[in-house]
């Protein structure tokens, strides 16, 4: 039985004004309006963080090629080889570009489709996780590599394919050990 967070609709974002008041949010500083954000989504089945706009300028610069962005899916590796581009989806993120300009930050919000596999915590490390190999020259490389070569990665590494983004890893963050965190 699939056993969804509540109050989510796999694979439809929600606009960011059915989530937080504009006019209100406009009035607060970058910081409370961070703060606002990720206490809102505590205990939720979801996760809300944000970034600098500039750090998602470079995350979307690196991600173009998927024209899928500001929508990020991640799937567990059993499906991903199962179904592929077809595998259910665990967790979304999609990243709210509305206050990029007035006060240099992207809203991000995570949503655990099933429960049942991800915790909100280990969602928060995977999101943070995944967008440091766009975010850090170094681990991009890889994922250039990777993207460029189709190479077939070893376990405990990431890939990134058709707006997945897959763990080489039994069960997502599970089995990978404080060395990796």
């Amino acid at each position: 039985m699939m056993s969804f967070a509540t109050g989510f609709t796999p694979l439809q974002p929600k606009p960011l004004e059915s989530i937080l008041d504009l006019d209100r949010a406009k009035n607060k500083s970058p910081e409370e309006l961070a703060d606002i954000w990720d206490d809102y989504h505590l205990g939720r089945g979801h996760i809300g963080v944000s970034m600098k706009a500039k750090l998602y300028h470079l995350l979307e610069q690196r991600t173009a090629d998927w024209k899928r962005m500001p929508h990020m899916l991640f799937t567990g590796l059993e499906d991903y080889k199962a179904r592929g581009t077809q595998a259910a989806p665990y967790f979304t993120a999609t990243y709210y570009k509305e206050f990029a300009d007035s006060k240099d930050m992207v809203l991000i919000r995570g949503d655990v489709v099933f429960t049942s596999k991800l915790s909100d915590a280990e969602a928060k490390w995977l999101l943070e996780t995944a967008q440091s190999f766009y975010l850090n020259d170094v681990r991009y490389k890889l994922v250039e590599c990777f993207k460029n070569k189709h190479v077939n990665l070893s376990s405990k590494t990431f890939c990134a394919r058709d707006a997945s983004i897959v763990i080489q890893a039994r069960i997502f963050i599970l089995e990978l050990d404080a060395g990796y965190r």
